[in-house]
């Protein structure tokens, strides 16, 4: 499929030897842009479907070259660093390329699916003994969908197992054509309530809903697995992961589990100009092992998945 090969996206990062993403060992193929806003987003260099200039200020040294090299006079001295004016910024990357400590970076950059598939096939010993492959991740991968499913097209030509991880917010042909192409399918449920769920990830979760039954009902023998991250006063509380849990298993996943809430993405949004949306928010761990234990009852935790 030489189309398919020579289709162009935008990744953000190739992560190798995973163990998380999908059964065995498995490399990462992260995708920009996602259509949620979640406010406890860990990749927030993920939102935008493009590359974006980000700033390391411990990194920075004080040159300023990227100030005066910047063609259109979108970055300024301010005592809280360099400050981005982004309806200035053309990503012409002339700032990135000026600074000598690299504080300046890029967020993603244009792949070709065959560079990719290059490069995950040469742990190709990894996946055959441990099950393992390649998982889409973004971001959302189907929010750049003629690259995704050219990916999984291409993979599944090379004989890679092929997993996804997805929010579900996307077109239901894009979805289903995308599960038919899928070995295993990880997919999040955030919140049950759709006016909650609107008001912290900016979107209904109605398609995502009906998207995951419409996946088990096209392809009853695929995998799924349905993750919750547990986020402090969004969908902390018995009921609603009862309710997920419940909805998991009535549409037909094989597996349900919860994700603690975590901070590891905080530093991103400070290298982007942008304020951390959670602030102090932490999650109780007790909490969190009850809410474990009530998943568990309704569906089990981790159970061991297999194409």
């Amino acid at each position: 499929m030489y189309a398919d090969a020579m289709e162009k996206g935008v990744v953000f990062n190739v992560q190798k030897y995973s163990v998380h993403d999908g059964p065995g060992i498995r490399t990462i193929v992260f995708l920009k842009g996602c259509p949620l806003r979640c406010r406890w987003c860990s990749n927030p260099e993920s939102q935008r479907n493009a590359p974006d200039i980000a700033w390391n200020d411990t990194s920075c040294i004080g040159c300023l070259s990227c100030v005066h090299t910047c063609p259109q006079k979108a970055l300024s001295l301010s005592p809280r660093g360099i400050l981005k004016d982004h309806e200035r910024c053309v990503g012409c990357l002339s700032c990135v390329r000026a600074c000598p400590a690299e504080a300046m970076f890029l967020y993603g950059g244009e792949r070709r699916v065959k560079d990719i598939l290059d490069d995950v096939e040469k742990d190709s010993l990894f996946y055959a003994r441990s099950g393992g492959g390649i998982t889409l991740s973004g971001g959302e991968p189907l929010f750049q969908p003629q690259f995704a499913l050219a990916l999984l097209r291409e993979a599944k030509e090379r004989h890679i197992h092929r997993a996804m991880e997805s929010c579900a917010f996307c077109p239901e042909e894009t979805f289903l054509e995308a599960a038919g192409l899928l070995n295993y399918l990880l997919v999040d449920v955030k919140c049950p309530d759709e006016e909650r769920h609107r008001l912290f990830t900016g979107q209904s979760n109605k398609r995502i809903l009906s998207n995951i039954r419409a996946a088990h009902q096209a392809f009853p023998a695929l995998p799924i697995h349905v993750r919750t991250p547990v986020i402090p006063g969004v969908n902390d509380t018995e009921e609603d992961i009862a309710a997920i849990a419940s909805f998991a298993r009535e549409a037909g996943a094989q597996a349900y589990e919860l994700l603690p809430y975590h901070k590891m993405g905080e530093s991103k949004y400070r290298f982007l100009g942008k304020d951390y949306p959670m602030g102090d928010a932490a999650l109780d761990e007790a909490k969190f092992k009850r809410l474990q234990a009530l998943a568990a009852g309704i569906m089990p935790a981790s159970p061991n998945l297999s194409d």
